[in-house]
């Protein structure tokens, strides 16, 4: 069975495009969810992932309306795969019921572990640095230690300055405003032109 998800940020966007072009690739179902791309929890995609068996195929219009972000998008597909399930995106080159297709796939992976690697590099490069400053002393107030370890990591990306606001959002898989919280939290002056041209992506 061919089951296709369609997912839009706000209730203002509209579902025709998408839904057009599941039709058109033969979607038994079709699956609607309105929730921004940076939340975690997706009802919808979650039953609809529980639901598949063996030998359907999951088909969407894009890949970034799956995942909220590479290792996240890399993680549903493999379990995908480990089910025996496909997946299709109609405008990337994904298509794991075909050889060509789960090669694509294997370098989408490769590329979600280099990611992983440089953010795990730059978190300690942070952490060594706050050291060196004389930062050594616990989380801050509120944060897991897994949070403390995503703002060291979020201090760093953002005074690298080669990232937007909205990158290193998606890198890190955290919502903006949770992005500006960190940085309150480990002290980082944010400008009133960062705010402003973030509020715009």
């Amino acid at each position: 069975m061919k089951i296709g998800y369609a997912r839009v940020s706000t209730k203002e966007q509209s579902f025709d495009l998408q839904e057009d072009a599941l039709r058109k690739a033969g979607c038994d179902e079709i699956y609607r969810e309105v929730v921004s791309g940076a939340k975690t929890e997706r009802e919808v995609l979650n039953r609809i992932l529980n639901n598949l068996r063996s030998d359907d195929v999951l088909i969407v219009w894009k890949l970034d309306r799956l995942g909220r972000s590479l290792p996240h998008l890399v993680q549903i597909v493999a379990d995908l795969l480990e089910k025996g399930i496909g997946l299709v995106s109609l405008n990337d080159p994904v298509d794991t019921t075909t050889a060509q297709g789960r090669l694509i796939f294997n370098i989408f992976a490769s590329l979600a572990e280099f990611e992983r690697e440089v953010i795990r590099e730059r978190t300690q490069a942070g952490l060594q640095a706050a050291r060196a400053r004389g930062r050594i002393g616990g989380r801050p107030k509120g944060l897991t230690q897994q949070a403390e370890a995503t703002a060291m990591a979020a201090e760093t990306l953002y005074k690298e300055g080669a990232l937007s606001v909205k990158q290193i959002a998606e890198k890190l898989s955290i919502s903006k405003s949770t992005l500006y919280s960190y940085l309150r939290h480990r002290g980082v002056e944010v400008s009133q032109h960062n705010k402003s041209s973030a509020s715009k992506l």
